[in-house]
Parts: C-alpha cells; sequence; structure tokens
C-alpha cells in the first residue's frame, strides 16, 4: 500500500476538510480527492461521508484510523532503521507522554546517553499513556517513561527517580479552606493522581484550565493566578523566588518515575547499557 495514501487519509481525518488538506499537504484539492478515491477502491469501503461543508469518519474510516497511524510509524522508524550508518548503527525508540518530555532532568539525560554510548540514534515520541503497554509489547517503541508501572510480565520495569506533586498557589499564606474560590488548574498526571485528587473536597470543581502539559499549567497559574498539582522539580524555582507559594495543610503526593522495556528485545543489551547511565543519580530495579 502506497503510503502516501494514508498519509492524505489521516490528514483529511485531521482537517474534516478535503482543501485544508490540500493546502497543508501541498497539493490541488483534486489530488487528495484522488488518492481517498484510491484508498476507498483498494479497501473496498467508503472511508468519509461527504455532505455539504460536513467532511466526516464512517465506521470504515474509523476502524482505519489507528492502522494507518501504526504503519505510518513503524515505516518512518523503518526507514530510520534501514538508513543507520556504521557511526549510527542502533536506533532505540523512546516513548513518553508529552508532559514528560517537559520534565526536569529528562533533556540532561539524553544527552548523557548520547555523550556515554557511542553508534547510538534515538526516537523520541509522544505516546498517550493508554497506548505506552501496547506500543512496548509490538516493538513500535523500545522503552517508556511513565509514572504508572505497568505490571505485565516479560516488562523490565527500572524505577529512576522519586519526587512529588505539590498543590501550589499564586497567593501567599493560603491554607485548604482559602484556596476553594480560586480558580483550578487540573495538570491530568494519569489514573492514580486522579483517584487522589478526587478525594480531595476542596478541588472538587470544574477546572479553569484542563491539560497535559506541566509548563502550561505553570505559566497559567504565574501569568492568571489559580491553584493546582505541579511536580516539584517544574515549581522548585518559582517557590524560591516567591512567585509560587505550596498550599498550608495540603497532602503532598507521592510519585516515581520509571523506564520500562520488553526483557526479549533484540536490543537488549544496549537498552541496558542506556538504563545504566543515571538519571539524577538514581536507578533502581523493581
Amino acid at each position: 500500500m502506497d503510503t502516501e495514501l494514508l498519509k492524505t487519509f489521516l490528514e483529511v481525518t485531521k482537517t474534516r476538510h478535503f482543501g485544508r488538506a490540500a493546502d497543508n499537504l501541498f497539493l490541488t484539492q483534486s489530488a487528495v480527492s484522488f488518492r481517498i478515491r484510491q484508498l476507498e477502491s483498494q479497501l473496498g469501503n467508503p472511508l468519509f461521508s461527504r455532505q455539504r461543508g460536513n467532511v466526516h469518519l464512517t465506521a470504515a474510516g474509523e476502524r482505519l484510523q489507528p492502522y494507518a497511524e501504526a504503519i505510518l510509524q513503524t515505516w518512518g522508524r523503518a526507514k530510520q532503521d534501514v538508513a543507520l550508518s556504521e557511526t549510527l548503527n542502533t536506533q532505540i525508540a523512546i516513548g513518553a507522554s508529552a508532559l514528560f518530555w517537559e520534565f526536569d532532568g529528562i533533556s540532561d539525560w539524553i544527552n548523557r546517553i548520547y555523550g556515554s554510548i557511542p553508534g547510538l540514534a534515538l526516537r523520541l515520541e509522544s505516546v498517550p499513556r493508554q497506548s505506552m503497554s501496547k506500543r512496548l509489547l509490538d516493538k513500535t517503541i523500545d522503552v517508556a517513561i511513565t509514572s504508572e508501572a505497568p505490571r505485565i510480565e516479560n516488562l523490565q520495569v527500572t524505577k529512576v527517580r522519586d519526587y512529588q506533586l505539590q498543590l501550589v498557589v499564586h497567593k501567599p499564606n493560603c491554607t485548604m479552606e482559602k484556596v476553594r474560590d480560586i480558580p483550578l488548574v487540573y495538570l491530568d498526571w494519569g489514573t492514580r493522581f486522579s483517584v487522589e485528587h478526587s478525594r480531595i473536597h476542596e478541588l472538587q470543581r470544574t477546572p479553569i484550565l484542563h491539560t497535559h502539559s506541566s509548563r502550561m499549567a505553570l505559566d497559567y497559574i504565574l501569568g492568571s493566578g489559580g491553584v493546582g498539582y505541579l511536580p516539584s522539580p517544574v515549581v522548585a524555582q518559582s517557590v524560591d523566588e516567591g512567585l509560587l507559594h505550596v498550599v498550608e495543610g495540603a497532602p503532598v503526593m507521592e510519585q516515581s518515575l520509571y523506564l520500562i522495556s520488553r526483557e526479549d528485545n533484540e536490543k537488549a543489551e544496549m537498552i541496558e547499557a542506556m538504563l545504566a547511565v543515571p538519571f539524577n543519580n538514581v536507578i533502581e530495579s523493581v
């Protein structure tokens, strides 16, 4: 199958508009329509329902979407693997949800890996939490960074860091009672955090901002005011400078950061060397 057809399908899926998809792909609208007809002909089903000003996926299109995304991801990785040279001879794909790529220490750790392991090429991907285990098991990523270690056989789990989620606010001397009337910023930190957060009565209201980005949550509270749980490494400088304040009497949520990989990965030796590179000087197998 021509991967360009799948790229076109996904662009129309994203934009819900043939003209905008054509602009984004630097094609004519007729070329986009022709590619979609080709793909529909190959699959034997219509993929889009075309009504006046309204393009949406059919049931067949919805079933194709995850396969198209997986095929293009695999094809992209395959092209990079095939193109490896004598100086770059092994590629390892690391997956993490978007918020962890912003996490303090990740960039330094990646740089230390490059400095310690010659011949390594890294592919860094943003992967939704709900897809992480599947991507590890089907080997479309080699290593996952997560705060919620899956309980699945044949996965190696390495704890690399402990940290805290702290309730911070833009006003000094705030107690739990006082934060009831302050706009809530909700940083989506996973299932465990969601459960613990739901038990704090003072925070049970619709957030003014719900985000997966710790940087976005921090910038909003600093710029517009608000209260919310953020990772201690992310807020440490702002707290030290007096720009943010830890809410008095607020529960502190203990968290850990894990690296997950398959035990039977054919790149296991290189992955072991990578995992041995200190992440803030904490490495602990669990």
